[in-house]
């Protein structure tokens, strides 16, 4: 629970959060995006990196081996990702969710803002948990 804070917050992560993971070599996807605080509303803007179904930030773009992410979170854990002008009443704005919290984010442009959610919603697909192996039924092998 502490490191879904940690990651919810922007608070410094802890190294398990994103142990394994080369951030710094041929990420899915990269780019500058504005994200609101969580708790201090204030909008700062972070160069994000989405990798091995995590999406870290860090605060520039510079990401080396060196380099340690001001945040992360799993994708494994959020539900949603779509548009959120509407509910920010600012252009470019989407919205990440999971059962938990919503984070808050603004692309530089609509191609970008559109760009980042199809990679994060891949990206959230190829990583979700909400269907196991288990719990597939395999309906042509009970016939």
């Amino acid at each position: 629970m502490e490191s879904l804070w940690r990651a919810a917050t922007g608070a410094n992560p802890n190294p398990e959060d994103y142990e394994g993971i080369d951030y710094w070599s041929n990420p899915e996807r990269t780019g500058w995006l504005t994200k609101q605080g969580d708790y201090i509303k204030t909008w700062r803007r972070r160069w994000f990196v989405l990798k091995q179904g995590k999406l870290l930030w860090f605060n520039d773009s510079s990401v080396t081996r060196a380099s340690l992410p001001r945040g992360v979170i799993s994708v494994a854990t959020c539900l949603t990702v779509k548009g959120a002008e509407d509910v920010l009443n600012k252009p470019f704005a989407f919205e990440l969710s999971t059962d938990r919290f919503t984070m808050y984010f603004i692309a530089d442009s609509e191609k970008d803002k559109e760009e980042w959610i199809n990679s994060i919603g891949r990206a959230i697909v190829q990583h979700s948990r909400s269907v196991t192996e288990s719990e597939v039924v395999d309906y042509d092998s009970k016939r």
